[in-house]
């Protein structure tokens, strides 16, 4: 005769196998979702285009950004992150924004003057379970100066 400890742990085995095989089945499928990301990007301005002390050139600038990930939500996806910014649900992942470059724009050498940047805008999804996906979005590009600002 089997003991109600046993019945028990014989129950909550089976649960948490249950689980995990359901997690399984439902990640993988989730890896079947294809996303529509809609954006743009502009740079507004160019704050600052200068030669370090160390010869490199530095680059900040100001970034127009209008951004729509809602269709990246499915019923799997915990959490988006871009930059140092997290969208935590549907609702916040349509914006249109205006901010300041929060990193520079760094070359070691004097190579940016007059030189073709491509803005491209790359997202981690966070699912509930599975794997994190990583995909990117080419946006824009723009010229840099001729000269140091």
């Amino acid at each position: 005769m089997h003991t109600s400890v046993q019945r028990l742990n014989t129950l909550v085995t089976f649960a948490a196998v249950l689980l995990a095989v359901l997690c399984g089945v439902a990640s993988f499928f989730d890896g079947f979702n294809t996303h529509s990301v809609h954006g743009t990007v502009e740079v507004v301005k160019i704050r600052k285009f200068r030669k370090q002390l160390n010869g490199n050139e530095e680059v900040t600038m100001n970034l127009n950004i209008s951004l729509d990930m809602q269709s990246t939500f499915t019923w799997n996806t915990k959490q988006i992150s871009i930059w140092d910014h997290i969208i935590p649900d549907k609702e916040h992942a349509k914006f249109q924004t205006q901010v300041p470059s929060k990193y520079p724009l760094t070359d070691q050498g004097s190579n940016l003057k007059g030189k073709k940047i491509d803005l491209v805008l790359h997202w981690h999804i966070m699912p509930k379970s599975g794997k994190m996906i990583q995909d990117k979005l080419p946006l824009s590009h723009f010229y840099l100066p001729e000269a140091y600002l």
